[in-house]
């Protein structure tokens, strides 16, 4: 084996030829991953630090006359042109639609050039989704529209620079749509924000490194700053964040994974011993049956049609299960077939591949109750065919649980299971009938389960089923929680958790020479709560948009209003850097795609896909004229003024110049990276332990367990609906791209309430009228304005609209049990005209002022 870059720095940067691997796994296949990893128990914060206590309901619809910083997206309408919903995904409107977005922010050249290099073994990884790359061959077009426009949008050649802040005030800024922000262009030097300015101006990043440290060093505990990650962040810099934190004193590291998929983690922790999923890429081609949950591939996860298309042309049948009806749930036109001439002609005329063989269409939230009435008729069927439907070996061999699983399957009646999912059982029992037979089983789910009120105990439904199916460790099998960003599941390996292991921190604590904090820390939902009650004093965001993602939105402007110093990392503006503490920065960082050089060369970061590969990320594009510096170079800058001799200086240099360094500390710290850097340099990276896969099952008891759940009613009052939020197509989330949702025929807008057309006319409403929208959760109401009701195909009783500018509805203490995760699918709302139009300014400001005295 080659020495490691970091000791031999002739090697830094430096990848294998891409070509093919003899070790890479064949369909049918299982890959090489080392040994099964330490156990992974998920705790639901057992020191029982959640803050339980209320937050009365900010006053949403006058904040804006309040505050003339803006928190939520205005509310001037953009122009809605409504079409005909689409029912096939991609095509060539999704080549075209790309190429059209990428040139027009990259430039031709920079723009292909950045395209070509996305998703290649000795390129970048995609800065969007986490979905898979082939591990054998891979198309010169290794990507999906989302992707390219991701891609498009960090390539981008305009810059946001000290001219632009100096022409734009705060209130400005905010003054403009999320999609205009966006496209301002690349954040390109240090800003900050003094007491009493309205203006962000440029500063020096030592000077920036001081003010951070300053404040730090001031608070009277470590635990009064908050550390929050995005998804997009690789994994050599989650390391070190997570490791400054702890070198500080705490575990204050909310992330956006609690807001999105730390219910699948809470699921299959304790289920399977792993709080990932269990299948590889291989295995999607090589299922029989596959079930796609609360997800929809053709706007937020585009190249799993793909994988779709190839398992359809395999033989497998698809459910879909879902509150609407979406086109990459359809129908699906690759446009890899155009060039295969024996498929150019069909891919051009005809609809593509059907995707869904049947499409059941729940009901919000009603999930839980369609698991259990397809697993009622397989008890049903294994009845009257014993031995054919259960598999009795399997759950002997490797399970615990089966009984009382079982008894409260067929204990629950059918009137409650087509009550709560607005599914007949005629329709659930053709879907059990397309299980009942099979083995290759794989469920994919995403946020449509993760963030309802049961998502936890709805994802234990799902192991329930593979377990019952015994449809797990094997070839075409197993579980498969559809991560939404590109490093969302990698930043958790590395150690981006309010609630780390002792295991974890007892061996950062010796490669580092300190002694880390146990004490579990704040996660994202009680990171708000803290803010807003004046508990912390300095908020550090790692990318992303906490404002935007997160509920309540008020409720998280309130609290960066009350910190004393707020600090961004990012690459583009968006609002959340305009909501400010005291004193705030704005550091401008690299992306995926920017050729990163250090004192000993070029550097690659990493990132870990869906199915547990990490691969490298190396960048291609020169980075536009300015101050920028790499994520890994701003936290060590940061690390060392804060901390200073009571770190290893020297190694936070050597890290800063040679990310193998950092490397070579990964692998002696986090179970599956030995050898990291020898690893990582093998074309398409390598899989990480993953025990379920094998069977193996690392939970407490070593065995896979089977859950009994409580399925619990919920009763409405007659005018109240349930709401989900939803992406639009031009949207990754919670960057806006441009106004259109194509797939959904909405376009030029993005203020819209999808409403059952029962429903609107129940409540006197026609296409495009203005409504406001009041959520109502323990007494608390919330309302937004000035929205435009649609028709559209959803279960009578719910209703969708886009985040992040419903966000403002989801209340901060309604979440998930156990994950603490924000319940964005599951709102009670009231529709009704807007008043909006019908009030004075006056009339306004005097509710406000009387809501001020009250």
């Amino acid at each position: 084996m080659e020495k490691s870059p970091a000791e031999d720095p002739s090697q830094a940067g430096k990848t294998q030829q891409q070509g093919a691997e003899a070790n890479t796994p064949k369909s049918g296949e299982r890959p090489g991953q080392g040994e099964a990893p330490a156990p992974d128990h998920y705790r639901p914060d057992p020191q029982h630090q959640r803050d339980e206590s209320n937050i009365k309901a900010p006053d949403v619809a006058n904040a804006k006359y309040k505050h003339p910083i803006l928190a939520q997206p205005p509310e001037a309408l953009t122009g809605l042109r409504l079409e005909e919903q689409q029912r096939v995904a991609a095509g060539v409107t999704a080549v075209i639609k790309s190429m059209e977005f990428n040139w027009g922010e990259a430039g031709l050249s920079r723009g292909t050039r950045g395209l070509l290099k996305m998703n290649q073994k000795d390129g970048f990884d995609c800065s969007s989704c986490a979905w898979p790359d082939p591990d054998d061959h891979r198309s010169v077009a290794e990507f999906c529209e989302n992707g390219a426009k991701a891609t498009a949008s960090d390539a981008d050649d305009k810059a946001a620079g000290p001219e632009f802040f100096a022409k734009h005030s705060l209130a400005e800024l905010s003054q403009m749509t999320d999609r205009d922000q966006n496209n301002a262009g690349r954040l390109t030097h240090p800003m900050v924000v003094r007491p009493g300015d309205n203006h962000y101006s440029p500063i020096e990043w030592a000077e920036a490194f001081k003010i951070i440290a300053d404040n730090l060093n001031a608070l009277a505990s470590p635990n009064e700053a908050l550390f929050y990650t995005s998804g997009k962040v690789p994994n050599e810099p989650a390391f070190l964040f997570q490791l400054f934190a702890k070198l500080l004193g705490t575990n204050n590291l909310p992330d956006c994974s609690n807001m999105c998929h730390e219910s699948s983690g809470a699921a299959l922790s304790p289920t399977l011993g792993l709080g990932k999923g269990s299948v590889t890429l291989n295995d999607i081609h090589e299922a029989e049956v596959i079930l796609i949950i609360g997800q929809n591939p053709g706007t937020n996860h585009p190249r799993m049609l793909t994988a779709l298309q190839k398992a359809k042309r395999n033989g497998a049948q698809i459910i879909a299960v879902n509150p609407l009806f979406e086109a990459g749930l359809n129908h699906f036109k690759n446009p890899q077939d155009f060039m295969n001439p024996l498929r150019a002609l069909g891919a051009l005329m005809g609809d593509g591949t059907q995707i869904t063989d049947l499409f059941l269409q729940v009901r919000v939230d009603g999930d839980m109750a369609l698991l259990r009435g397809i697993m009622k008729h397989l008890f049903e069927a294994e009845d009257a065919n014993p031995g054919l439907v259960v598999d009795r070996p399997f759950i002997d061999k490797y399970t615990t649980g089966f009984d009382s699983f079982e008894q409260n399957i067929r204990n629950t009646s059918w009137e409650d299971i087509e009550e709560l999912s607005g599914i007949s059982r005629a329709q659930l029992l053709e879907a059990a009938n397309m299980l009942a037979r099979k083995q290759k089983i794989i469920t994919c789910w995403a946020m449509g389960v993760t963030q309802q009120r049961q998502g936890v105990q709805t994802i234990q439904e799902i192991v329930n089923l593979h377990l019952l199916k015994g449809a797990i460790g094997k070839p075409g099998a197993g579980t498969c929680p559809v991560r939404g960003h590109s490093n969302v599941q990698g930043d958790r390996t590395m150690g981006v958790w309010e609630q780390p292991t002792k295991e974890f921190q007892d061996k950062l604590g010796q490669e580092f020479n300190f002694q880390p904090p146990y004490e579990h820390g704040y996660d994202t939902v009680e990171a708000i709560k803290a803010m807003y009650k004046g508990k912390t004093k300095v908020y550090f965001g790692l990318g992303g948009n906490l404002l935007a993602a997160g509920p309540d939105t008020e409720v998280i402007a309130e609290g960066m209003r009350k910190q004393k110093l707020t600090v961004f990392v990012g690459t583009k503006l968006n609002r959340g850097h305009l909501v400010t503490g005291e004193t705030s920065l704005l550091l401008p960082c690299f992306t995926h795609a920017d050729v990163d050089m250090q004192k000993s060369g070029h550097q690659m970061t990493s990132c870990e896909n869906s199915m547990g590969v990490v691969s490298q990320n190396k960048g291609v594009l020169v980075p536009l004229p300015g101050q920028m510096m790499s994520e890994v170079a701003i936290l060590c800058g940061v690390a060392i003024a804060t901390l200073g001799d009571k770190i290893n200086i020297a190694d936070w240099v050597a890290m800063t110049e040679n990310y193998d360094v950092i490397r070579d500390h990964i692998s002696r710290v986090i179970p599956g990276f030995e050898d990291f850097n020898e690893k990582l340099r093998r074309p398409g990276g390598f899989y990480l332990p993953n025990g379920p896969r094998e069977r193996k099952f690392t939970t407490k008891n070593g065995k896979a367990n089977f859950t009994t759940t409580e399925l619990e009613k919920y009763k409405l009052e007659p005018d109240q609906l349930v709401l989900m939020t939803v992406r639009s197509h031009d949207q990754f989330n919670t960057t806006i791209y441009d106004y259109n949702d194509r797939y959904r025929g909405i376009h030029g807008e993005r203020r819209v309430l999808f409403m059952n057309r029962q429903d609107m006319a129940d409540r006197g409403l026609k296409a495009k009228d203005l409504i406001d929208i009041t959520s109502h959760f323990q007494g608390d109401e919330r309302t937004v304005e000035k929205f435009l009701a649609i028709p559209y195909d959803i279960p009578k009783g719910n209703v969708a609209a886009y985040f992040p500018e419903a966000n403002p509805l989801v209340p901060i203490a309604s979440v998930a049990k156990t994950s603490n995760t924000p319940t964005s699918k599951y709102v009670v709302v009231t529709v009704i005209p807007t008043k909006a139009l019908n009030a004075s300014r006056e009339d306004l400001e005097a509710r406000v002022k009387a809501r001020e005295l009250a």
